[in-house]
Order: C-alpha cells, then sequence, then structure tokens
C-alpha cells in the first residue's frame, strides 16, 4: 500500500521545547524538594504531562493531591516560555513543503495540550498545510500508546499502513510503530547514537536532511 499520510510530533521536532518542558518541571518539581537528574528526566521524555508528573511523584512519595496542581503549572510555564524563547528547528518549512508538493495529507499529533498545538501551529506558520491535530491529553493512554496517531489518521480518512510519521521521542516511535505507521525518528544529538532507535524505518539528524532518495525507500 502506497503512502499518502505524513504525521508529525511537535514538541522537540518542530519546536527546540524540550529544553522548555524540562526548565518548566524542574522549577515546580523544586517546590516540593524534588531535583530530577538529566538521566531520569529523558526516561519520561514523551510522556503526558500528568503522567510524567504522576511517574515522579510516585516515585518520591508525593501525594495525589498534588498532582492536577503541578501540572497545570508545568504547562502554564512551558507555554510562557515557549512563547518567549520557543526556536523554531531546522527543516520545518521545508519538510511541509516537501509533502505538500507530493499532495499528501499532513496532520499532527502530540502528547501536549491543544494550547500548545494551537501557539505553535501559530509560531510556524504551518497551518495552511494540515488537515487534522490530535492531542492525547484527554485519551484514557497517552504515548507509547498509538491511539493519539491513530485517531490522527482516522480524522484524514488515512488508513494507518498508509502513514508516515516523523518523531524525536522513544516513546512517539514506539506509539507510531504500534500504530502500525512507518516512522522516521530525528533524535536530539545527544541521543542520536543510541542503540533504542533501532525499531525506527529511519533515523535522521535533522528534517532538513530528509529527501527524495528516503522518501524512496518507503516504496512510494
Amino acid at each position: 500500500m502506497e503512502l499518502n499520510t505524513v504525521i508529525f510530533d511537535i514538541d522537540g521536532l518542530l519546536i527546540d521545547s524540550e529544553p522548555l518542558w524540562n526548565e518548566a518541571a524542574a522549577e515546580v518539581f523544586k517546590q516540593y524538594g524534588v531535583d530530577l537528574t538529566e538521566e531520569q528526566y529523558k526516561t519520561t521524555t514523551g510522556l503526558r504531562t500528568k503522567e510524567f508528573v504522576q511517574w515522579w511523584f510516585t516515585y518520591f512519595n508525593i501525594g495525589e493531591e498534588e498532582y492536577g496542581r503541578a501540572e497545570k503549572k508545568i504547562v502554564a510555564g512551558v507555554l510562557d516560555r515557549i512563547e518567549r524563547r520557543g526556536r523554531i528547528l531546522p527543516g520545518v518549512p521545508y519538510i511541509f513543503d516537501f509533502f505538500e508538493r507530493k499532495k499528501f495529507r499532513i496532520g499532527l499529533a502530540t502528547s501536549s495540550p491543544p494550547a500548545l498545538i494551537d501557539l505553535v501551529v501559530n509560531m510556524t506558520g504551518i497551518q495552511k498545510y494540515l488537515q487534522a491535530a490530535t492531542s492525547a491529553e484527554a485519551l484514557p493512554y497517552g504515548k507509547p500508546h498509538p491511539q493519539v496517531y491513530l485517531d490522527c489518521a482516522a480524522k484524514m480518512n488515512s488508513n494507518p499502513v498508509e502513514c508516515i510519521c516523523f518523531e524525536d521521542s522513544f516513546n512517539g516511535m514506539i506509539a507510531a510503530k504500534a500504530a502500525r505507521m512507518a516512522c522516521v525518528v530525528v533524535p536530539h544529538i545527544s541521543q542520536i547514537k543510541d542503540e533504542k532507535w533501532g525499531a525506527a524505518d529511519l533515523k535522521l539528524s535533522s528534517l532538513q536532511n530528509f529527501g527524495e532518495l528516503h522518501f524512496n525507500l518507503f516504496g512510494s
């Protein structure tokens, strides 16, 4: 079956927001006497904020009554930081133009809340390319569960096996593959040599590097 649909993650792929999530989380966690190491933070990259908070608050024995409060503070802190300091990553206009020329359906699928989708879409100017955008925020499960990708494909009337996804996180890659979609990973430079990316169909250092030769590898 030929590919006809492309779905992009947002955080860490289209915009350099992962350090800003880290900053916002660190600021809030310090209020509870918690200081995550970089390695600890990496293990939960790609999870929804509420899952991220629940995971670490459970680990550090912080009461459930604080989960929602901490989640809201982190999201508010991230949105503020992205608006002030968010940096669009290399290759974003290029990759959307690339797939628009091929007449692909184009969507977004993220673990982040809808407010972040709206902010990043406005910052990057990609609204004109999009047929769908889905958030896992209100779903029973977020990435690595595939539902957010399946929902995005369904909104575009696309069969999952007709989709190619672009991701930067391990949990996102697992979600895409569990949805039976092809997956290109663009990891942060600090993680690009990790063996964990072996499940991806293709690994690149930048969206800018994706070209016709790579596209043809997928048999379309």
